[in-house]
């Protein structure tokens, strides 16, 4: 259900949470060790999951970042691997690096110690799985001794684009059709996720939590509708793929909404306010 064209039309917008969130991220990471499983073409440098890596693009900071590292992106979005696999590195003499990409569904994706991952990352993918704080205890337990979880999720489920949405959704005309979001309230707050992941491991987890409201200027037509249809109206857009008439009428009736609860400025642009919630649980 995933267009990754769509989704990249506010790249720009969506990269700045996921270089906010590496900018925590340690520098020294854990380096695979004797026991970790060998890889074709395996780097020097730390072993770096990139969960839910979309169309790839997003794991070229961690590459820039960790130049000697081995990264794998995981997505269960066949159309996001098929444009990820247009990045892949392959590792080479001199300690480069390799980036490479895998199928996996998060909701069951379980690392395992052998694999040598220092660090999990995940920018804003963990909300579509929901009860993922479920999986935590187990991705704890396979990182090494200062192993890293760093992950970010959008906080703006109550916000007017989703809750427009549900409410859209669950109306008599549509509720038929398309089901409201499943997942309003799957995240928790900074606090609900310091507290899921400070005990995890032997000696527990020493765990940076914030949230950020950032304030993202759009231009053009519609523009909160084409930022959802990136992201948040998939489900809706996937369930009404083979009813055009009815699709282009549900998106008439969600760019109404819109466009009353974000209205253009003078200057032509759309504000459009974006709480991210950001999480980094360093393994003691």
């Amino acid at each position: 259900m995933w267009d990754p064209r769509q989704y990249l039309r506010h790249a720009g917008h969506r990269l700045r949470p996921l270089l906010d969130l590496l900018a925590h991220v340690p520098d020294d990471l854990p380096r695979p060790g004797p026991q970790a499983a060998p890889s074709t073409g395996a780097a020097a440098g730390p072993r770096i999951a990139d969960l839910g890596c979309g169309p790839g693009g997003p794991s070229a900071p961690l590459a820039a970042r960790w130049p000697d590292a081995h990264i794998t992106g995981y997505d269960n979005s066949a159309a996001m691997l098929t444009e990820a696999r247009t990045h892949t590195r392959e590792g080479g003499p001199g300690n480069k690096g390799r980036l490479d990409f895998a199928h996996a569904d998060l909701a069951n994706w379980q690392p395992a110690a052998r694999d040598g991952f220092g660090l999990l990352f995940s920018n804003a993918a963990l909300q579509w799985v929901p009860g993922h704080t479920a999986a935590f205890p187990g991705w704890i337990d396979a990182l090494p001794s200062g192993g890293v979880l760093a992950f970010q999720v959008p906080g703006n489920f109550t916000s007017p684009s989703h809750a427009l949405l549900a409410e859209l959704c669950d109306s008599p005309r549509w509720r038929d059709r398309v089901r409201p979001p499943h997942r309003t309230g799957a995240i928790l707050d900074p606090a609900g996720y310091a507290e899921a992941l400070r005990p995890l491991g032997p000696h527990g987890c020493d765990v940076d939590a914030w949230e950020t409201t950032y304030l993202h200027l759009l231009t053009g037509p519609d523009p909160v509708l084409d930022w959802t249809k990136g992201t948040t109206l998939r489900p809706v857009l996937a369930r009404l793929e083979d009813a055009p008439e009815a699709r282009d009428a549900f998106l008439a009736e969600y760019a109404e909404l819109l466009r009353d609860a974000y209205p253009p400025g003078d200057d032509g642009m759309t504000a459009f306010p974006f709480r991210r919630v950001f999480v980094v649980a360093t393994k003691r």
